[in-house]
């Protein structure tokens, strides 16, 4: 029923804009803006449009209801700034703000377009995401980026499929986003990729034979993923032992004391950053020797404060280390430390999250299939998508035949609980 009334949703909005619409990587179009990955991102000088640059500001900027005026492109920027994953949703979009910021204009069949990110929060939640997916159709975006979570991507999917208007999922890592849709394509892996490199380290590093495996009740991404971790565990002759928690579950010690008492090696728990925290914080306060994996929802500046100063053995699997791309690296925590929203989105301090890297790189993205579309029309759009490949800070970027990303390595980072830190444990393949 939400399929159908999203779909009604988008149709109607689109009907209702017909007469109002408009028409760092190894890039070949030209252009002065330089970017921090492998070459010049194109289109334009140092100067900042109007509001099209957006800053680390409220989520919510940018942008009215109508068609772009003059020679504007829209991207549609489909985040949560809201709800359970909102500061990872803050998180990405940083990426994609500092890259704005850094590249605002884009060269488009011959001619300079501003660019004008488009925000629409889904909130975090499945019901709300289709709404948020038609208020960027019905703003004429002609490309969206996001989101951070796959259960509102795989949500606000079908409104943007029937659309015609294309998305790339960011960190979005459930293979549901782009299955059955031919407008979803994905830059990050998939969390059958990411299971199997964590049951991996687990074994590699643990010699792990049981595992605890926990996350939230119906949510699609813990969910997921702990279906993939039990295959790949068991297949290999391990055990596991599995629980769900409901949501706006706050007390979780009887959970960790049944890893305990079921002889666990090694704890999953692949849950947002709302969750983690207070995981992390009553494993603390019973000196649970149980190491914890998390996977890339856990990469986050409220995750290391919630370790730091503990003895919990925290590892997590994710896109970008810091130290990845130093250009990158020393840009943007620049940028950070002079816009003070910017830090307060980031969590109070300039350490960069995995999926802001994956935000930015997806900005470039993103122009680089304008650039080779050649004009705003989504089918033109639709049709350049598939063979854009790019070279950015968190590695090459390609699309196979679903739209998803060819990705074949993930970090493993540890946090470093006496300096509240991530430090690189091993870079791990699938095989």
């Amino acid at each position: 029923m939400k399929k159908v009334l999203a779909m009604i949703l988008a149709l109607s909005l689109v009907l209702s804009l017909a007469a109002c619409s408009g028409g760092s990587g190894d890039s070949t179009s030209g252009g002065d803006a330089q970017q921090s990955g492998d070459s010049s991102a194109s289109g334009g000088d140092a100067q900042q449009s109007g509001d099209s640059s957006a800053s680390g500001g409220d989520a919510q900027q940018g942008g009215d209801s109508s068609a772009p005026s003059g020679d504007t492109v829209r991207i549609g920027v489909f985040e949560p700034s809201t709800g359970d994953s909102g500061p990872g949703g803050k998180q990405e979009m940083l990426g994609m703000q500092y890259a704005n910021k850094e590249t605002p204009t884009v060269e488009i069949g011959g001619k300079t377009y501003n660019v004008e990110l488009v925000y629409a929060d889904n909130g975090s939640t499945s019901d709300k995401a289709p709404t948020a997916a038609a208020e960027l159709v019905s703003k004429g975006v002609s490309l969206v980026l996001g989101s951070y979570g796959s259960g509102v991507s795989m949500a606000g999917g079908p409104v943007f499929n029937d659309a015609g208007l294309c998305a790339i999922g960011v960190t979005c890592t459930n293979p549901g986003v782009t299955a059955g849709n031919d407008y979803y394509f994905r830059i990050c892996f998939l969390d059958n990729f990411q299971a199997q490199v964590l049951v991996n380290f687990a074994q590699d590093k643990f010699s792990a034979k049981k595992a605890y495996l926990l996350g939230e009740l119906g949510n699609e991404y813990d969910q997921g993923l702990i279906t993939f971790f039990e295959q790949t565990f068991t297949s290999a002759g391990g055990e596991v032992v599995k629980d769900s928690f409901p949501s706006n579950t706050s007390d979780f010690t009887t959970f960790l004391n049944k890893a305990v008492s079921v002889g666990a090696d090694v704890i999953f728990c692949p849950v947002s950053i709302a969750y983690a925290t207070q995981i992390i914080k009553q494993a603390a306060s019973m000196n649970l020797e149980i190491p914890l994996l998390g996977s890339d929802t856990l990469d986050s500046n409220k995750v290391l404060e919630a370790a730091q100063g503990s003895g919990v053995q925290l590892y997590v699997s994710t896109f970008y280390q810091e130290g990845g791309s130093a250009a990158f690296d020393d840009g943007i925590k620049a940028w950070l430390n002079e816009d003070s929203t910017a830090m307060t989105n980031n969590g109070g301090n300039d350490t960069i999250a995995a999926v802001t890297a994956m935000g930015y790189d997806a900005y470039y993205v993103a122009l680089e299939v304008l650039k080779s579309a050649g004009s705003l029309d989504l089918a033109a759009i639709k049709a350049a998508l598939p063979g854009v490949t790019y070279t950015g800070v968190s590695g090459a970027i390609g699309f196979d035949a679903t739209g998803d990303a060819v990705r074949d390595t993930a970090y493993i980072k540890t946090s470093d609980n006496a300096n509240g830190v991530w430090t690189l444990e091993t870079v791990q393949t699938a095989s």
